[in-house]
């Protein structure tokens, strides 16, 4: 097993707003194996921000997103220590949806949720389907879809990993 570089993160910024839904947060994360950022093999430290709403915007329908970011700080260094790949962006953007409705009594519950990284081009889909069909039983029906224009991009690298899943669940 490879050893973790060691890190530490601090929150910078932490704001909750319940009666909106709104969540923003920033941290800092300090890569104390590699503090200059010389290193291309050891992750810089970085700078993450998120910024989400969440909100029903109809009978028994939900409907969230997000927005993150990952800044990777002392860049330049990065950059002209790189080998021989393109290495990543200095910033990462990664946007979330997620849409829920119940159906049937709230026994039926249809979602999807979805990341999509402007930044690599790629996306990731989990649609789900699940049937309470009593207090003990459950059935649910789902999917784990990955695509994206290059393969050594985050999501499209499991794009041979696409799957449909079943499950059944009894409970007592």
């Amino acid at each position: 097993m490879r050893p973790r570089p060691a890190c530490s993160a601090i929150g910078l910024i932490s704001i909750l707003l319940t009666r909106l839904g709104l969540i923003r947060i920033g941290s800092y994360y300090d890569s104390r194996d590699d503090t200059s950022g010389n290193n291309p093999l050891i992750n810089n430290s970085e700078m993450r921000y998120l910024v989400g709403y969440t909100q029903e915007i109809g009978r028994d329908f939900i409907a969230g997103l997000q927005y993150y970011v990952e800044q990777m700080l002392d860049f330049g260094d990065y950059k002209r220590n790189l080998m021989f790949s393109t290495g990543r962006d200095e910033f990462r953007h990664v946007w979330t949806l997620c849409l829920t409705k119940l159906l049937m009594n709230q026994n039926l519950r249809c979602s999807l949720f979805t990341y999509y990284l402007p930044s690599d081009k790629d996306a990731y889909l989990r649609p789900n389907l699940h049937y309470k069909a009593s207090d003990n039983l459950a059935v649910e029906i789902g999917a784990n879809i990955f695509f994206g224009d290059y393969p050594h991009s985050f999501f499209a690298e499991f794009q041979n990993n696409t799957n449909i899943y079943v499950g059944l669940r009894y409970s007592f």
